[in-house]
């Protein structure tokens, strides 16, 4: 048995050592100041050029392959694609819902607001608190029926500033869930395109129920009406609560500056 976790834990090593680390734009960046440098590297000729070569060389390769030694070695992963492998809930269970919301507010504003994860039980109905714990981790306290409440912890497990938050519940949680937020400056340049990935299993044991309070009985209808709460939050700094009632972002917290609209 141990053999067997030995050589598990190994492949695993060496798939995260050879997957790609870096975005889109790092990779365009590599590729083309790598060309540049092996260009002009092998016009000059003699030792410089040489040199300049093969780091020009290193950063094609770099591009080619979306992977950064450094990165390897300080755990950093800036690929968006990479949440798909990290999440709680296997590949082959749970389901996968996917939302998109167009905001008035810019794609700082949208990711400041959403990575205060206090923040979220403002909009998201059966969420009654998420407490900050570190800066990657935060504890969620959901209501279930019968007026009982079911917690879990999470950690980031990937993050661009600005684009895109990943997050995966963590080993032994009641809940098994895993998801992601991007913020997309829109076509138009009039605000930001929200999405909202949320990957879950609706069988986690006794506490299945619980998941689908938390997402009501149709899921993709209540992110819906979830991410609507948000946009109407944002951009008038006030939405009604499940009583009817308004309530407030404090002046204090919320965004000063709207997106231009010309």
């Amino acid at each position: 048995m141990d053999s067997n976790n030995s050589s598990t834990t190994n492949r695993q090593n060496m798939n995260m050592q050879n997957s790609a680390n870096m975005d889109r734009d790092e990779r365009i960046l590599s590729l083309v100041s790598g060309g540049l440098l092996t260009f002009v590297g092998a016009r000059r000729g003699k030792l410089l050029g040489t040199v300049m070569a093969l780091i020009g060389g290193g950063l094609v390769t770099r591009g080619l392959t979306g992977r950064s030694d450094i990165y390897t070695m300080l755990g950093i992963d800036r690929n968006p694609e990479s949440l798909s492998k990290q999440m709680s809930v296997p590949h082959e269970r749970g389901v996968k819902i996917v939302k998109s919301i167009t905001i008035n507010r810019s794609p700082e504003e949208l990711y400041q607001f959403w990575r205060n994860f206090e923040n979220l039980g403002r909009f998201m109905s059966n969420v009654e608190s998420v407490r900050v714990l570190s800066d990657r981790r935060s504890h969620w306290v959901v209501k279930a029926p019968l007026g009982k409440t079911v917690e879990w912890d999470a950690k980031i497990i990937n993050e661009i500033e600005n684009q895109l938050i990943g997050w995966r519940s963590l080993e032994d949680s009641d809940v098994d869930n895993a998801g992601s937020v991007e913020f997309e400056r829109a076509p138009d340049g009039r605000g930001t395109q929200v999405t909202v990935t949320l990957k879950y299993s609706p069988l986690a044991d006794k506490l299945g129920i619980a998941i689908a309070k938390l997402l009501g009985e149709n899921p993709e209808r209540q992110i819906e009406e979830d991410l609507n709460r948000l946009k109407q939050l944002m951009e008038t700094g006030e939405t009604a609560t499940t009583q009817g009632q308004p309530t407030f972002i404090p002046e204090s917290d919320f965004p000063t500056s709207q997106t231009d609209n010309g």
